[in-house]
């Protein structure tokens, strides 16, 4: 294509390629911030043992992370409706990416705890501090500044995933450039600008997970 064909390409997709962009943001922070708090409590269930709840969780883990996200997609989206309940496009693919990234996400949170010295458990002990406590006051705060990096990446790898809730035709990013594409018949620079805002997004979320590395490096 020569430059004025790529200009005038540029125009016509730009407004398009922008509203699926929002689509993607919003179901990737959405998705995060449902995503993190269901994270945390399944893993205060697994790592205090709560009886009955941590059997279950792990059923749930594994399941989320033994089977594909488009698979997920299609059991919430066109399953669920056969036994009654029934979801927007919208709310299926939150929802979805929610369950999703919330399972790997308490793993992430579960080694980080892992991971702190044994000896803060017993100076909890030793402060008359229950279990619960010496997680909330000492080894939470330890345990979430290790996880920045591996949480971060989660959510990095969330954007990308939100290309598959195109299958449910909501108009995110992958969508909006394959409907371009089936208009314009350009699929190569088509392609490359979502790339390119892909890009463009996992970047900024580097730099916000550089910044708060940086913030919580050390206690405030």
């Amino acid at each position: 294509m020569d430059l004025p064909s790529l200009v005038s390409l540029a125009q016509m997709a730009w407004p398009v390629m922008l509203k699926g962009t929002g689509y993607t943001l919003v179901f990737a922070v959405m998705s995060m911030i449902f995503g993190l708090p269901l994270a945390g409590l399944i893993t205060l269930i697994r790592v205090l043992g709560v009886w009955g709840l941590d059997s279950i969780v792990k059923v749930y883990v594994s399941a989320m992370r033994g089977t594909p996200l488009l698979v997920q997609v299609f059991i919430v989206y066109y399953g669920l409706p056969s036994i009654g309940i029934e979801f927007s496009p919208l709310a299926a693919g939150v929802l979805t990416l929610t369950l999703n990234v919330a399972a790997y996400m308490s793993e992430t949170l579960r080694g980080a705890i892992g991971a702190v010295e044994q000896g803060q458990w017993l100076a909890g002990t030793s402060l008359g501090l229950s279990r619960r406590q010496t997680l909330r006051y000492i080894i939470g705060p330890q345990a979430l500044r290790a996880a920045v990096p591996s949480l971060s990446n989660s959510l990095i790898s969330l954007i990308k995933d939100t290309s598959l809730v195109s299958v449910i035709a909501v108009t995110e990013l992958m969508l909006a450039t394959k409907e371009l594409i089936s208009t314009t018949f350009q699929p190569f620079p088509l392609y490359i600008a979502a790339a390119c805002i892909y890009w463009i997004l996992s970047f900024a979320f580097e730099q916000l997970q550089k910044w708060m590395e940086k913030r919580m490096a050390y206690p405030h």
